[in-house]
């Protein structure tokens, strides 16, 4: 059925629970030029009721998010990646915040994603940055329920492990150490040790130096198991430093080359 305008395609869109559309469904919903409908859109934009994420990807704002001019990703972020054809799971600090480890960004959401990279979304709005990742299992993602349905989350275990992975490029490991204390909460040793048996060793070595840290007993010995069976060489604690040297921690195979603040 077409409906004689965008404004009440968006209403009929917002009844059933969803926050987003894109340009092709306007085009077959609405009995309009595709000149009048980009028309409509830019009206629509300008008063701040509509936001374009992607090219011809948009979300409808309700009134209580005027203010943003957007939406939180995560009442669009299932959509725009079944749009965009790509398996994902939201992750690092955005992951970690939605456990209560850390404070989310309102504004900044970090994606993983499988190889070709995604160009993040920058603007004075929104941003979406995206990291990838070559593989990972479903059991290792959380679907957490939204007001638009649901979005795939890292477990704590997997969060804590791609934090560690990634600590270089988001502020380094003194950053995370609050964040990881606060996941501890949530993880569980057969679900760290599963995970940690198919991650890097690198990463797991580092992260079983700071649950050590930390006073995680049990998280920790949980990964010396994982490194024990397999070779593993010597490594920096941090990758933040371009000093290599430091005391070596025999445990983890570790070369101390910074202080971290328990």
């Amino acid at each position: 059925m077409n409906h004689s305008s965008i404004s009440d395609y968006l209403f009929q869109v917002q009844s059933q629970g969803r926050y987003s559309l894109t340009l092709d469904e306007l085009r077959q919903n609405i009995g309009s030029s595709d000149k009048a409908i980009l028309q409509n859109l830019h009206r629509l934009k300008s008063k701040n009721q509509i936001a374009q994420i992607r090219k011809e990807f948009y979300v409808i704002v309700p009134p209580q998010y005027f203010h943003q001019g957007t939406l939180p990703c995560i009442l669009f972020l299932d959509d725009m990646m079944k749009y965009l054809k790509r398996e994902y799971y939201l992750g690092l600090y955005s992951a970690a915040a939605l456990y209560g480890a850390g404070h989310q960004q309102p504004m900044e959401s970090q994606v993983m994603i499988h190889q070709p990279a995604l160009r993040a979304i920058k603007n004075e709005k929104q941003i979406i940055t995206y990291f990838t990742k070559n593989n990972w299992k479903s059991d290792w993602i959380n679907q957490e329920k939204t007001e638009s349905g649901y979005v795939n989350v890292s477990s704590p275990e997997l969060t804590a492990i791609d934090l560690i992975h990634h600590h270089k490029k988001i502020g380094g490991l003194n950053r995370l150490i609050p964040i990881l204390e606060g996941l501890t909460e949530n993880m569980k040793v057969y679900k760290l040790s599963s995970i940690a048996n198919e991650s890097a060793l690198p990463t797991i070595q580092r992260l079983g130096y700071i649950l050590d840290q930390l006073g995680e007993e049990k998280l920790s010995e949980a990964l010396t198991k994982t490194i024990n069976k397999k070779k593993n060489n010597s490594a920096p604690l941090s990758l933040s430093y371009k000093n290599k040297k430091g005391r070596l921690n025999k445990k983890w195979n570790l070369i101390i080359n910074t202080d971290i603040d328990i």
